[in-house]
């Protein structure tokens, strides 16, 4: 089977493709025929103007345009195309997602940080640490920060904040909300024992 997943961040767009086999287990496993990213920069018009440009709203459909080709060209069977912080804060994020629809046909979800930090989670980073340890995956994006915590081989809480490096070069997170994240993290891993963070 062949799947792509397309990932629209505040920073960059990107396009996976990847061949799934079952392994001599029965388990799948993936490999990589394509990736494709392309520098959108979509948080720098978001974060200062609270909109995405119409110059920016053209490269995005330029762009999910030459993925479509490409989805094409690899006989992709399943797709699953996601946009992230820039678009959630965009106000004419949903305008600009219907616009891609119709020019592509490429249907393109506006998830949370909850759902995207839930994404870090179905990417099984946690099964190949040791069970009996504490780890702190922490993804860092243009928008958002998403942290998953596992102890003992177990999920104990996955959140994301509104800080990113996009977010950061236009001085737009302040001392609240980097207490805001210390304070959840030092009360969610209380008592527990050595954390490890993973970036």
């Amino acid at each position: 089977m062949r799947l792509a997943a397309i990932d629209i961040g505040s920073n960059a767009a990107r396009l996976l493709i990847s061949d799934v086999l079952e392994n001599p287990k029965g388990k799948p496993e993936f490999i990589k025929m394509a990736l494709v990213r392309v520098p959108l920069r979509l948080g720098f018009d978001v974060f200062s103007k609270g909109e995405i440009s119409a110059a920016k709203a053209d490269k995005v459909i330029k762009t999910i345009k030459s993925y479509k080709l490409l989805l094409d060209v690899y006989d992709v069977q399943h797709l699953k195309a996601c946009a992230t912080s820039a678009m959630r804060d965009a106000i004419n994020g949903p305008d600009l997602i219907r616009k891609v629809k119709t020019e592509t046909g490429i249907d393109i979800s506006i998830i949370s940080g909850q759902e995207e930090a839930s994404f870090i989670y179905e990417n099984h980073v946690a099964e190949n640490l040791a069970s009996e340890e504490s780890y702190l995956y922490i993804d860092v994006g243009g928008g958002s920060t998403e942290l998953t915590f596992f102890s003992d081989g177990k999920l104990i809480f996955k959140e994301s904040f509104n800080i990113g490096t996009i977010r950061l070069l236009k001085n737009q997170v302040g001392e609240s909300q980097w207490d805001m994240m210390k304070e959840f993290i030092k009360s969610k891993t209380k008592d527990l024992h050595q954390v490890t963070a993973i970036g």
